[in-house]
């Protein structure tokens, strides 16, 4: 019968803790994957919040102007409507009729811009409510990237030590990391402390 070799204990510990280095390295490439996703899903947040806000304050701005120029309209309808109160009677007719005509057309033009107005109104309220969203969504993605770059020291830190234990401190880290990335993306749940 053959001799049989059999493998020594510190042979065996060593290929078991290469199983283990390369199992922990594994997972640190899935946690560096899922670090880039998050990212991705916070720079995104952060710029559509930046974007809403800007396009939402140049809609309150085109208000105000619209606003203005209703008002003004309306001032010169009510001055010219004094005006043939006070002095109608005894105006030609040609004046009459011209400041007839001027608040006629006062008058269409302030209407005119108060429809406007209420269209703007709404595209700005629309813009705030997009703004506030991705605002609610950013601080989820800000403390899932924390966990997952947490969890990528920790899980190197496992391989140098060869500690398990910091290996799945590591996996939990990353899981509460990936769901509040999953959360940042569909605002599944909400957080109050982060909310």
């Amino acid at each position: 019968m053959p001799d049989v070799e059999l493998p020594k204990p510190e042979e065996l510990e060593e290929i078991r803790n290469k199983a283990f280095t390369r199992k922990v390295a594994l997972t640190t490439a899935i946690f560096a994957v899922l670090l880039a996703i998050t990212s991705l899903g916070g720079n995104n947040a952060t710029k559509e919040m930046m974007l809403a806000q800007q396009q939402s304050s140049d809609q309150w701005a085109f208000y105000q102007s619209k606003t203005l120029r209703e008002h003004l309209y309306k001032t010169n309808a009510i001055q010219i409507e004094s005006l043939l109160i006070e002095r109608g009677s005894a105006m030609n007719a040609a004046a009459k009729k011209k400041y007839e005509d001027q608040l006629r057309d006062l008058r269409t033009e302030a209407a005119r811009y108060g429809e406007e107005k209420k269209k703007i109104e709404a595209e700005a309220k629309s813009l705030e409510t997009e703004r506030n969203l991705s605002r609610r969504k950013d601080p989820y993605f800000d403390y899932a990237e924390v966990l997952l770059q947490i969890a990528i020291v920790l899980a190197s830190i496992s391989i140098l030590s060869l500690s398990r234990p910091i290996y799945y401190f590591a996996i939990a880290c990353a899981c509460a990391g990936t769901f509040l990335m999953v959360n940042g993306y569909f605002l599944i749940l909400r957080i109050p402390f982060i909310d």
